[in-house]
């Protein structure tokens, strides 16, 4: 059985829409393209060659696939990260009738969970997904994920595409891997950890005030 392995930048406030430069996605009236650069430094790109260096195939959104095959082939064999990513096999959701241009394309059409879902049941690499929001909600709200590879950054954008949704299934995480950038970034690699188990620090004697409070909020909905 395959996993799917989610990896995003992401800002305080949750937002993922594009990192990576002012027209990559201004959708939305988004204004803040380019939010990562200042950031980088050797410790993220080290921690995104780790996430690179072991056998995966890609699993993309229609847009963000756009937005890579506009890119990474043209950079140039020199570039390690685009030698990797043009040679894997891209698995692109989509409704699209449009082809897919990049080599070792494949579309996923119609019912794209069931697709998704059929893919993990086979053999293969991890599929890792970069960007993609849309997509990865649609995963969350399945419970399709197995891990989650996030950079944090020290910012908070106030509005954009994000990457937790109202449907998004709850559970509980491992953090398997964690380390922090020069510049601030937290960058961590989270494993499932199945249901989310809780517990209470309430008095074991309630309090009229808190019998009073609980009374009040059932009335509040």
């Amino acid at each position: 059985m395959r996993k799917i392995a989610a990896g995003a930048f992401v800002s305080l406030d949750g937002v993922m829409q594009a990192p990576g430069g002012p027209e990559e996605d201004p959708t939305g009236g988004f204004e803040h393209g380019g939010w990562t650069v200042p950031y980088w430094d050797e410790p993220m790109g080290q921690f995104m060659d780790a996430c690179f260096s072991k056998p995966f195939d890609l699993l993309l959104g229609r847009r963000t696939y756009e937005i890579f095959a506009a890119h990474w082939p043209f950079v140039g064999d020199d570039d390690p990260i685009g030698r990797v990513f043009n040679e894997v096999t891209k698995y692109v959701a989509t409704s699209s009738t449009s082809p897919l241009t990049w080599n070792n394309s494949v579309a996923l059409t119609g019912d794209v969970v069931a697709e998704i879902a059929r893919l993990k049941q086979g053999t293969g690499p991890v599929l890792l997904t970069q960007g993609s929001s849309v997509l990865l909600q649609t995963l969350l709200a399945h419970d399709l994920i197995d891990e989650l590879r996030l950079l944090t950054f020290p910012l908070v954008l106030g509005h954009g595409k994000k990457l937790f949704g109202p449907g998004s299934k709850a559970g509980a995480l491992k953090l398997a891997e964690s380390s922090v950038s020069t510049t601030g970034v937290t960058m961590g690699v989270y494993a499932r950890a199945g249901a989310v188990t809780t517990g209470t620090f309430a008095l074991s004697q309630s309090s009229d005030a808190e019998l009073a409070r609980r009374e009040k909020i059932k009335g509040e909905g």
